[in-house]
């Protein structure tokens, strides 16, 4: 980083300092979460943990009833998981690439993020584990398919694997029990690159369609609303005739994505915009309906309008309400829904890998947590699986919780950690 850029570096340190003497003490998490009004925060909060990793016998933090174990180790930058019928686990090993900086606070923000771990060079590429005498740990490592870009997205349907690339959808053949792809593949679904990059996949229950979340460009649509065509939305390909629309828009960068039984319903966990406060908007959990529409860039959460944005007063009149809050910047990544009996001391909800926020005075996420859920909603505060990611002084970070799913025994969850580089499972103790 440059002379200019430390001293950004610096001014962001000082208004950090300044703005946690402001900060408000209460998450906004829940259907009815309390938001503060928003403050234009001008220079952007810059706030992110060094990556320390962990050291040898350190583990996160687990719940009561519950332990934890390295499944994996010693990845590079493992974001999402797969488990294939045969319990075969793949890990997509991405990670954001630099852009060309557009002045002094993305200078700031580029040295910020790389020190967290957080830009660099991507392994474009995804791995399979298999744990052969079932105890919890993976003893093979395959090389299951290389040179794509940014992979991250899995999804197997019918011998064909679909894999969510950052510029588009790609489909291979596949074998049960093969431990790499053979071929080139062939892309059925062209993504704009670049922005919010992750391409979640996940498969209907009656694997006729698949669902991606495809995320925006920018904070708020600052290069225009053409730049975001295509973006800051779900998008639904037919299997059958390999034609893909949007299937719900305003999100600003949908990740996870998770089927709820009860009501059939797709669930999504959605980061939400920058630069108006500790807890403003927050983050949040929600389920998405066809040709739904949820508020970016015009607004956030009930409609409340971002007047940073040009308006559009029939786009913000139309947007829907999200359903559950997750608090302000936590960055919820992972999601997968857990069926009752899972987990032990944790009913039916959704586990969601909160990776973690780099702009706000005091940070939050750091931790997988469990909603639960009754009759298809959310019914009541968060819990954590796993904590312990973040140091007390929040100086330095062990870990980053990304994509989690169950494992395939049913009794099982296993997590991706980008920062120490490992899949955590976590079991009844």
């Amino acid at each position: 980083m440059d002379f200019l850029a430390r001293v950004t570096a610096m001014v962001g340190g000082t208004m950090v300092l300044l703005r946690r003497m402001s900060a408000p003490t209460l998450q906004a998490v829940g259907a009815a979460p309390s938001i503060p009004q928003a403050k234009k925060q001008g220079l952007m909060t810059l706030k992110m943990p060094t990556a320390q990793g962990w050291s040898d016998g350190h583990v996160p933090t687990t719940a009561p009833g519950l332990k934890v174990n390295a499944f994996a180790s010693d990845l590079l930058h493992p974001r999402w998981i797969e488990v294939l019928p045969n319990g075969d686990v793949l890990v997509a090993e991405a990670l954001q690439e630099a852009s060309k900086p557009k002045g002094l606070i993305d200078r700031a923000a580029q040295a910020t993020m790389r020190r967290a771990r957080a830009l660099g060079v991507s392994a474009n590429r995804i791995t399979l584990w298999r744990d052969v005498d079932g105890d919890g740990i993976a003893e093979e490592r395959h090389v299951f398919l290389e040179n794509q870009r940014q992979p991250f997205g899995m999804a197997l349907v019918d011998g064909k694997f679909y894999v969510g690339n950052t510029d588009g959808i790609v489909v291979f053949d596949y074998t049960e029990g093969a431990t790499k792809l053979e071929g080139p593949g062939r892309k059925l679904v062209d993504f704009k690159p670049g922005g919010h990059w992750t391409r979640s996949l996940i498969v209907s229950p009656d694997k006729t369609k698949i669902y991606a979340g495809v995320g925006s460009l920018t904070n708020i649509a600052d290069e225009g609303m053409e730049a975001e065509e295509g973006r800051a939305c779900i998008w639904e390909l037919d299997l059958a005739t390999e034609k893909a629309r949007i299937f719900a828009s305003g999100l600003r960068n949908a990740v996870g994505t998770a089927w709820e039984p009860v009501t059939g319903k797709l669930w999504t966990v959605v980061n939400e915009r920058d630069g108006l406060g500790d807890e403003t908007p927050p983050d949040y959990l929600t389920s998405v309906q066809d040709g739904g529409f949820y508020g970016w860039p015009f607004c956030y959460w009930d409609r409340i309008v971002d007047d940073r944005v040009p308006q559009d007063a029939a786009k913000v009149a139309s947007a829907i309400t999200p359903d559950y809050a997750l608090g302000g910047h936590t960055a919820s990544l992972g999601l997968c829904w857990v069926p009752d009996g899972t987990l032990p001391g944790f009913g039916a909800g959704m586990a969601i890998g909160q990776h973690g926020s780099w702009n706000r005075s005091t940070l939050s996420g750091y931790r997988l947590i469990h909603v639960p859920f009754t009759d298809g909603k959310p019914s009541g505060p968060p819990r954590d699986i796993l904590a312990g990611f973040l140091a007390p002084d929040e100086k330095v970070s062990y870990g980053r919780p990304v994509g989690v799913t169950v494992g395939a025994d049913g009794k099982s969850l296993l997590m991706a950690d980008d920062v120490g580089d490992i899949i955590w499972r976590v079991t009844a103790a």
